[in-house]
């Protein structure tokens, strides 16, 4: 599957609300979703980092 397919733009702007104001709603938590400042992605942890391998390096040595 694409990546803009699986995206949560899409799921908040296709998922059925119930009610009779469903495009304000939809609107509300498209625009809620787009400014909120939290990415997890630019928190996502590579490996393991300097301290990690200075403490395992006599281990393996």
């Amino acid at each position: 599957m694409s990546v803009f397919s699986d995206s949560y733009v899409l799921r908040v702007l296709f998922t059925r609300a119930s009610g009779s104001d469903t495009t304000a709603w939809r609107w509300h938590r498209l625009t809620a979703s787009l400014l909120d400042p939290y990415r997890p992605e630019l928190h996502y942890m590579r490996g393991p980092g300097p301290k990690w391998r200075e403490k395992h390096k006599q281990a393996s040595a």
